[in-house]
């Protein structure tokens, strides 16, 4: 959205920006790009092997090659980059378990006035069973296989020799560090069917063999070892402030003196706490899907670490494409010099 809309036109557009992603949900579901391969079709022949109308397949086809993701030439049409291999489940490079989580939540998000209502999630599977834990975690996996590896070039973990991705899901994050800090050792923490996925994962990895698993209940349980850098990714929005202030004190107390806690997460960085528009955005998906979660101005994430005891908290620079969200990674570091023994910082934890 480039601004406000000032005139009933303008809403009107504004309102029916739905249409294009519903056309591509509906060929997602209707396998259409992986159908398609590499080969030219006619819409003829697309219904045919579809079992749907000849009708209906040339209008959607026509909307999909107007918006990049297929190429028509006369009559016949053809897969673009992205349908030849992203969306095409005969293709290494399949992303079927995110796409899946797309498609799933267009039905979800036809619940929000019901969900705005109660202040309660959709009915949906429930997030902790093993089989939803799973098909999310591999979904997870697939949305950051190409950010990770280019974020964590942006990042320097110099003179770090232990890293705890902490609600780490995949390990996907901890496996990018890892192959590009040879010296570093990383252990992933999450649920056990999150886990298994990671395990699944770092055994095709060149650096799984330095990836330990911990399974963990982010809000009740002590973190054990201790740590250099602990790595938050996208799990701050799950939860609601006072849990995150929980969470943080449960990091300081497994941080090393001068160790370094990042969080990557959608932020909100204007004062009224309206942008960057995803991350506003993101704040609906949290209500739809969680029971407290919301996306946070990083000025009061900054006060919440302050109040944790760390220190030095700022925004990290990435350029856009090495991001997952605009201006979203903040570092804290704890002093270098603490007076308190671990055993009184783990005591503390615990309030």
């Amino acid at each position: 959205m480039t601004g406000p809309p000032e005139t009933f036109s303008e809403f009107r557009d504004l309102l029916a920006g739905y249409r294009l992603p519903r056309i591509i949900l509906t060929a997602l579901e209707l396998k259409l790009f992986t159908a398609m391969g590499t080969s030219t079709w006619t819409p003829s022949q697309l219904a045919r092997l579809l079992k749907v109308s000849e009708r209906g397949v040339t209008i959607l086809c026509r909307n999909l090659a107007m918006a990049g993701l297929l190429v028509k030439k006369g009559t016949r049409y053809r897969n673009g980059r992205l349908g030849s291999t992203l969306l095409n489940a005969r293709h290494p490079a399949y992303r079927g378990r995110y796409l899946d989580l797309l498609t799933s939540q267009w039905n979800d998000w036809a619940g929000l006035t019901e969900s705005v209502r109660t202040g309660k999630p959709v009915d949906h599977d429930e997030p902790d069973q093993p089989d939803h834990r799973s098909r999310f975690t591999w979904a997870m996996h697939q949305r950051t296989m190409d950010l990770a590896p280019r974020l964590a070039e942006r990042i320097s973990l110099r003179g770090a020799r232990s890293l705890l991705d902490l609600g780490g899901g995949p390990g996907t994050y901890a496996l990018a560090f890892l192959a590009k800090n040879r010296e570093l050792k990383a252990t992933v923490c999450d649920r056990p069917a999150a886990l298994r996925v990671a395990k699944t994962i770092a055994k095709n990895h060149q650096a799984g063999a330095r990836l330990w698993y911990l399974p963990l209940d982010l809000l009740a349980d002590p973190i054990p070892g201790s740590y250099d850098v602990v790595w938050y990714s996208n799990v701050l929005h799950i939860y609601s402030p006072e849990q995150n202030r929980s969470i943080f004190r449960r990091v300081r107390a497994a941080l090393n003196p001068g160790g370094r806690f990042i969080i990557q997460d959608a932020f909100l960085h204007d004062r009224e706490g309206l942008r960057p528009e995803d991350a506003s955005l993101f704040a609906v998906s949290m209500l739809l899907f969680t029971e407290t979660g919301d996306t946070y101005r990083a000025a009061e994430v900054t006060a919440w670490l302050n109040a944790a005891g760390f220190e030095s908290v700022r925004l990290l620079r990435t350029k856009k494409g090495q991001e997952d969200w605009e201006g979203g990674v903040l570092e804290a570091r704890l002093p270098r010099a603490i007076a308190r023994t671990r055993a009184n910082r783990r005591r503390s934890a615990q309030g």
